[in-house]
């Protein structure tokens, strides 16, 4: 394999890697290690394969406050040679060390780009305001952007998150927990597990709390389980992909829950409520809520008749959600560790 052919493996898997490019940051540590601690043999898989996975999460945990959650399966996909393998390692690393560690340069400047395009979606959010945002333009930002579109459902998580979180204060709806007084004997027999589990016990037999949603975290790539669940009862999935019969069995075989809340696409209803009647799992899903009807529900939100009670809380909730799942957007300290490992001195025609 010539430096072409490598830098083309390379670059395939920074154009698939989503906002926080795991997987080229753990090649750039492993390019790293070997130039500055030259204890690994990059022909040799085995001397770095797990050992890789501890160094990009140092870098992870410190700009982006996460590490992958994706299986370990699928994070040796990898070094498979559709990727870059071994032997597109060795080359890499040969070039790496000529040049004083110009591919790390080369794959943090493009974590870098990536970042301030997201950073173009958080800054639509602070510049339109109430009065101007809208969500169809939010979203277009992050589709027409390539390096962006991988993570577009992380956004329109995010989006239903607000919303629903907003909507659900404002409202001021509250779940109240109560005990069928008929099984005081049974509660009094299991007041140790009640009072630790249900937080009652014989004397204070119900309570009220504000209800919430809540989103689930980060998850990863092949994920297509639950997005978001509220303490009133509901699941909810969120989906912006297609669906198809598998991914249908996903949503509602892992989740236990009865009340299902589907959000989509609107070219994607039909889809869904046909393969969901075909496999007789319609029962388990309470509703299934369309892009349509989010935009509706944001004008209405932003600048219908209750948007002084509701619009300046649904941006700042909109604001932060991006911030806290893409942190490094809005991080200043990346700068010192590229001025640290002297990345910003390098400069070369072929890795520009």
């Amino acid at each position: 394999m010539n430096l072409v052919e490598a830098k083309k493996s390379l670059d395939k898997v920074i154009k698939k890697g989503r906002v926080h490019l795991y997987k080229p940051i753990q090649i750039a540590e492993i390019l790293y290690r070997d130039r500055v601690y030259n204890d690994i043999e990059l022909s040799n898989l085995n001397t770095y394969r797990t050992k890789s996975r501890q160094w990009r999460d140092i870098i992870c945990l410190k700009f982006l406050g996460r590490t992958s959650t994706s299986s370990a399966r699928y994070q040796d996909d990898l070094f498979n040679n559709n990727a870059v393998s071994p032997e597109a390692l060795v080359v890499l690393g040969d070039e790496n060390r000529k040049k004083a560690g110009v591919i790390e340069a080369y794959i943090y400047r493009k974590f870098i780009e990536r970042y301030l395009q997201m950073t173009s979606g958080l800054q639509y959010c602070y510049e339109a305001g109430v009065e101007n945002f809208e969500l169809s333009t939010f979203f277009d930002l992050f589709w027409t952007t390539p390096g962006l579109r991988r993570s577009i459902d992380k956004v329109f998580e995010i989006v239903v998150y607000s919303l629903f979180q907003v909507l659900v204060e404002e409202l001021d709806v509250s779940v109240r927990v109560s005990l069928n007084v008929e099984k005081i004997d049974v509660l009094k027999e299991f007041e140790d597990f009640t009072t630790k589990v249900l937080t009652i016990d014989s004397k204070n037999t119900s309570f009220t709390v504000p209800a919430k949603f809540h989103r689930v975290g980060v998850t990863n790539a092949a994920d297509r389980g639950l997005d978001m669940w509220g303490n009133c009862g509901f699941a909810v999935q969120i989906k912006h992909l297609s669906l198809d019969e598998r991914l249908a069995e996903n949503i509602v075989s892992e989740i236990t829950a009865d009340r299902i809340i589907i959000v989509c696409k609107d070219s994607e209803e039909k889809i869904i409520v046909s393969i969901l009647n075909q496999i007789g799992w319609k029962s388990k899903i309470q509703s299934i809520i369309t892009m349509t009807n989010l935009e509706i529900w944001y004008e209405k939100a932003l600048r219908g008749t209750f948007s002084q009670l509701i619009a300046k809380r649904l941006l700042a909730i909109l604001t932060e959600e991006i911030k806290c799942e893409f942190p490094a957007s809005n991080n200043t300290d990346f700068n010192d560790f590229i001025t640290e490992r002297m990345y910003n001195n390098i400069k070369d025609p072929f890795w520009e």
